[in-house]
């Protein structure tokens, strides 16, 4: 089915490809779409190796449909990816944008997070070089998309992991902290808590008192609910989960008082099923998006709907943590 191409713009027919910032599962995923949408189209696609680092460096390679066979179950990311200092100076983007130049780019897909998206928003204010974001973080912390590639697949680790842990921590009498990433935002700790079955979760957007918290672990040990489980997002606001552990220690007694900080396992490991199609029908948005006209903005799925949101509200606006889960996950800890 053709695509009706905006007017008085730039025909675009060299696309380049990276991944920038944290991997996550389904970032190959991406890739392979956004290669074999742009070969269905007729478009040359490159792949940048090592994200900004690798735009400044010339690092760029002609991909063809071939070259992403057999990664869409893979986790990481077949073109590597870093994070810039370089980018973040004038010298470094006109490195990079000389690259671009040398390779007769027309327009940029960036698959990445907040940094890839500040760092591409600038980038292409001063160059007037289109991108169009792929939201690939584990964070889910992107506005104007309901989930970013590797959030499902991150939790799916965090509450097998937690599943884990509870087996010993019912066996043993023990109170357990487990921490799990998200950077500034607690979507994979709320997610994680309800899918586990946790009986508390400490998350940045929401300031529960210390001592809340430890009358609540008392109150369960009156009940003779000797083991418990309490999810630590890591930007919280009391500290990793090994400093919670020891502020609470000498207040609980009764317990024999753990921590797990269960970290980059999360990172790693085959996507999701539902992270292979979110990410394959993003990465079609994007070159889709692109030779509709769409520039400077980030593909998203929202209602299960492809929207597009300019990159600086994507970075800029909160995405809230949903108020139903929070009432929720206290609810069903009683």
């Amino acid at each position: 089915m053709p695509i009706k191409k905006a007017t008085n713009q730039k025909e675009i027919k060299r696309i380049a490809v990276f991944t920038s910032g944290g991997d996550a599962p389904g970032m190959n995923a991406a890739i392979r779409a956004v290669v074999r949408t742009a070969t269905y189209y007729d478009l040359h696609v490159f792949g940048i190796h090592e994200g900004y680092e690798g735009m400044i460096d010339s690092k760029v390679d002609r991909l063809e449909r071939r070259d992403v066979a057999n990664i869409i179950q893979r986790g990481g990311t077949m073109l590597k990816t870093a994070r810039s200092m370089r980018f973040m100076t004038q010298e470094g983007r006109q490195s990079a944008y000389e690259t671009l130049l040398a390779h007769d780019i027309d327009a940029c897909v960036a698959i990445g997070g907040n940094g890839t998206f500040t760092g591409a928003n600038i980038f292409s204010q001063e160059f007037d070089i289109p991108f169009i974001g792929i939201p690939g973080t584990i964070d889910n912390d992107l506005f104007g998309t309901d989930r970013t590639i590797g959030f499902d697949t991150a939790v799916n680790t965090a509450v097998e992991a937690v599943d884990r842990i509870r087996d010993t921590a019912d066996s043993h009498n023990r109170l357990f902290f487990i921490e799990v990433m998200g950077r500034h935002s607690g979507f994979i700790a709320l997610n994680t808590a309800i899918g586990s079955g946790a009986g508390s979760v400490l998350i940045p957007e929401k300031d529960m008192p210390l001592e809340e918290l430890i009358d609540s672990l008392r109150m369960n040990a009156k009940r003779q609910k000797l083991f418990y489980l309490v999810i630590v997002a890591e930007g919280n606001k009391h500290g990793n989960a090994s400093q919670i552990a020891e502020k609470v220690r000498p207040k609980l007694e009764m317990y024999d008082v753990k921590f797990t900080i269960i970290g980059h396992l999360q990172r790693g490991g085959a996507p999701s099923c539902f992270d292979r199609v979110l990410a394959s029908r993003l990465g079609f948005a994007a070159v889709d998006g692109l030779l509709k006209g769409e520039r400077n903005v980030m593909a998203g799925i929202v209602n299960n709907k492809i929207v597009y949101t300019p990159l600086e509200a994507a970075i800029k606006t909160e995405k809230g943590i949903n108020d139903e889960l929070l009432n929720l996950a206290e609810i069903l800890a009683i």
